[in-house]
């Protein structure tokens, strides 16, 4: 086990810092995790604890604990180990861990249409190899999940069995989630049930971590577990600790921009004859943070001017030669958006290429404020909030490297071409 451990933090410390779809308990309920990876160079340590009480007169409470240790990998790879202090599936035997690897082909979060996650496992219980496949699909608030199991029988050896589990995920927010989901091996022994958990899930406001309540009938949570449904009903709770390495090791970017170079001021003055014109000003910024630089601003100018009578727009008009109807505007073309998001202290897509004139959208999917601010100091969103949005348009064509102010270990970069594609 020891050696397992070593081998994660090694991986961890070497995966590059490329962004990947890295969720949290708010994307999964509590016996399907299979389409759940990590963001490489980071750690996670999840513990999950279970409490069953027995009857009059000892009235004892028993916790069986189930901790996850686990390493993101580039590609959307996970490589990771369950270990359990009980174990339900062969007799006499005290301990269970399961040493897998899972994978996130398809994503939502990269513009596909659906996620489809697989894993495969050894159980050391059942002495054999087991692994899922699973697809979710989310609409809205709403996430659903189904998977299939192939596990190997823990009574007979040689023998499979197969298991099928559906969940779905409920948003209620930005910082919690409604759970649920069902399991059933398909040849179920004498004293095994449906499986099945509930959960609210619940992320904690400006940090990394997530917590869940939850009831389940199940007892641990690898695959073997999560299929099997005993008749006692158990609470509990999961918390998740990311250890995000990539904040302590590699490059970082500057912590402070500082702005040199002229701002421009977009002033509109318009008058009630003439047609508006437009002046443009130049305001010297230097030695500013770029956050605090304003914005451009639009300023109308309707100071009043000497009143025109009836009798001068006469005379204007006459001999005036007649202009031609005006040509019906042009449709211009829609505009073009590309749009991504923050989340698990990650840029989903590190690297943009996007066509000049395109307006990159992020969205934050954290619980916790990030920025998109460019090296350079050509835009600057300021700290983005859970939840909120921001555009920006590239107008010249180049190379634009970004980073999360809060976060400097976050990077991306933007490539704009020189037209449209």
């Amino acid at each position: 086990m020891r050696i397992v451990l070593n081998c994660l933090l090694a991986i961890a410390l070497l995966a590059p810092s490329s962004g990947a779809v890295a969720q949290s308990l708010l994307d999964h309920p509590p016996n399907i995790s299979g389409d759940w990876t990590g963001a490489p160079g980071t750690l996670y340590f999840h513990f999950l604890h279970r409490f069953s009480t027995s009857g009059a007169p000892e009235r004892k409470v028993s916790n069986v604990p189930t901790f996850l240790l686990g390493s993101g990998l580039p590609k959307r790879l996970f490589a990771g180990v369950n270990y359990s202090t009980n174990s339900s599936l062969a007799p006499r035997f005290p301990n269970e861990w399961e040493l897998f690897g899972r994978w996130l082909p398809l994503a939502q979060d990269y513009e596909d249409p659906l996620d489809v996650g697989a894993q495969v496992g050894y159980n050391n219980a059942a002495q054999g190899v087991d692994a899922e496949l699973s697809v979710a699909r989310r609409q809205g608030f709403v996430k659903l999940l189904l998977a299939g199991r192939a596990l190997t029988d823990p009574l007979d050896n040689g023998h499979r069995q197969y298991a099928g589990a559906g969940g779905a995920v409920l948003k209620l927010g930005t910082y919690a989630a409604l759970t649920g989901d069902v399991a059933t091996v398909t040849d179920r022994r004498p004293g095994e049930r449906v499986a099945w958990s509930a959960g609210l899930h619940v992320a904690i406001p400006l940090t990394p971590h997530t917590i869940s309540i939850q009831a389940t009938n199940t007892l641990v949570n690898t695959l073997q577990g999560a299929s099997r449904g005993t008749p006692d009903v158990r609470y509990g709770f999961e918390f998740t600790i990311p250890l995000t390495l990539r904040r302590y090791f590699g490059r970082r970017v500057a912590d402070t921009v500082v702005a040199e170079g002229p701002v421009t001021d977009t002033v509109v003055r318009v008058d009630t004859v003439r047609l508006a014109r437009v002046d443009t000003v130049t305001m010297p910024v230097r030695g500013a943070r770029a956050d605090s630089i304003p914005s451009p601003v639009i300023r109308v100018d309707t100071a009043a001017r000497p009143p025109v009578t009836r009798a001068d727009t006469a005379a204007a008009s006459v001999g005036a030669p007649r202009r031609p109807p005006a040509a019906p505007a042009r449709r211009s073309e829609p505009a073009r958006v590309s749009r991504t998001g923050i989340k698990n202290l990650a840029y989903l897509k590190p690297r943009i290429e996007v066509p000049l004139g395109t307006t990159v959208e992020w969205t934050n999917n954290d619980p916790l404020p990030h920025s998109v601010t460019a090296v350079d100091k050509s835009f600057n969103s300021g700290l983005i909030y859970p939840g909120k949005t921001y555009r920006h348009t590239f107008t010249k064509a180049g190379t634009y490297e970004f980073y999360c102010m809060p976060h400097p270990f976050m990077k991306g970069t933007v490539v704009v071409g020189g037209g449209a594609r």
